[in-house]
């Protein structure tokens, strides 16, 4: 601070983290490794000094915090010495972390996850499964005063597999899931063999699908990872700084009506265990419940320090960043709709022509215009308001703040992502949670071939 700012913070961070893959039913990679940092950020007005540094000795973070101060350039200002720690709370109570477990245990959950795969069906050629852990280890302290430690752990497998009938063409079917747990997550329900069945059945599934149909029609998103549609379409639109530079589709709408009545969505950082909470953000605020849009109506961005100073907007916990080399910004964490009153069969009932769709793989979202597009990788035809054939090759085309003024009917089974999600900024990665109930969206442009 005295070479000149307004602010400034330190993270370190240590982490640890192993990384197991299975293919051909060969354990083909199984690498562990550590890495130490810190990072030092200066801000003054709009900017933003940031320089870190490996090596944890005095001398080498006092010149990353010289060179942060002169990049920021702003004037010398020293108000307060001493720290206060921040509350403490455990939304991951994991007792033994996946990394202090023995390899062998870990390896062994890509085994089972090959084997069961396999076994699902002959038509099975091919299955891949990956196990990543970590556990980060963070202190941050701010010239607010406070300092803050956390201990993250983070596990996740992933399955995906390949079908063939006779010489046809390969069908693709992926499955997933993890948490900040530790390897009691795999035990009972969720096991290797759950993701790697569900991942099977894809596959099959896809090996009797038909064209997708091409045009404007009804879409029914079934509950819990189609939500990723939601985090792209509308989260990134609601981060703070987006707004604050006036590039969002939502910028300067705080208060309208931006989607149904039906639709409420939350961003929340504070669900026990799941892959997108956080104790503390990585500025050392604690995460919090945030409603974003309530019965349509835009109440709230999610900011970071830099962002609620310039906005004069109370920080809401999503200043978030991928490791002590990058700057943090506004992120989100677990992002979903709450649920509804209808019953998700009168749901599908209720369409004559349409199309129900289940899992969604990659996809390209507009923050400016809020215009996406979005690939289905399991949908059904619904016909006279029952499900129908499976259909491949299916995108949904439009536009995020106009396709929830299309949402017609929610239902009332929320459900979150099994912990897959990572998303994606500006060249950094963080894990995240998705989630939505059974939502009817009575138009919508589906791109296919048929």
């Amino acid at each position: 601070m005295s070479a000149g700012g307004e602010y400034a913070d330190l993270y370190f961070e240590y982490i640890a983290t192993s990384n197991i893959s299975i293919d051909e039913s060969i354990v083909k990679s199984a690498v562990q490794g550590v890495s130490l940092g810190v990072g030092v950020r200066v801000l003054s007005g709009e900017r933003t000094g940031y320089a870190y540094s490996d090596d944890l000795s005095p001398e080498r973070i006092r010149k990353a915090a010289r060179t942060a101060a002169l990049i920021a350039r702003g004037p010398a200002k020293i108000e307060k010495t001493g720290f206060e720690e921040s509350r403490k709370r455990n939304l991951y109570p994991v007792l033994t972390a996946p990394t202090e477990t023995s390899l062998s245990d870990r390896v062994e959950l890509v085994k089972r996850a090959d084997r069961a795969g396999r076994a699902y069906d002959p038509r099975v050629f091919q299955v891949q499964a990956t196990y990543v852990d970590n556990l980060r280890q963070v202190m941050v302290a701010t010239t607010d005063g406070t300092i803050s430690f956390d201990r993250q752990p983070m596990t996740r497998l992933s399955v995906s597999v390949l079908a063939r009938e006779s010489e046809g063409v390969p069908q693709r079917g992926f499955a997933g899931g993890g948490g900040r747990v530790g390897l009691e997550f795999f035990v009972n329900d969720k096991t290797p063999e759950y993701f790697a069945g569900d991942a099977a059945r894809q596959a099959i599934v896809q090996l009797d699908a038909v064209a997708a149909p091409a045009g404007e029609m009804t879409v029914v998103l079934g509950p819990g990872w189609p939500g990723i549609l939601l985090h792209e379409a509308v989260g990134h639109g609601l981060e703070a700084d987006f707004n604050r530079k006036g590039v969002s589709a939502f910028s300067g709408r705080m208060g309208q009506q931006v989607a149904s009545p039906l639709c409420t969505v939350i961003d929340d950082g504070t669900i026990q265990n799941r892959r997108g909470s956080l104790n503390v953000d990585d500025e050392g605020v604690p995460t919090q419940r945030n409603v974003l849009i309530e019965n349509g109506i835009l109440r709230s961005y999610l900011s970071d320090k830099l962002s609620s100073r310039l906005l004069k907007n109370s920080v809401t916990g999503n200043g978030r960043r991928e490791s002590y080399q990058h700057i943090p910004m506004p992120r989100m964490t677990n992002t979903f709709m709450l649920s509804g009153e209808s019953d998700p069969a009168d749901i599908v009932k209720s369409v004559s022509r349409g199309l129900y769709c289940t899992t969604f793989g990659g996809g390209q979202v507009d923050i400016t215009s809020g215009n996406f597009v979005f690939s289905a990788t399991e949908a059904y035809l619904i016909e006279d308001g029952k499900l129908t054939r499976p259909v491949r090759g299916a995108s949904l085309i439009g536009n995020g703040p106009e396709a929830l003024k299309y949402v017609s009917m929610v239902g009332n089974d929320l459900k979150l992502d099994e912990g897959i999600g990572i998303c994606g900024k500006e060249g950094q990665s963080v894990p995240v949670g998705v989630g939505i109930p059974t939502l009817k969206i009575d138009k919508m442009t589906v791109g296919g071939t048929a």
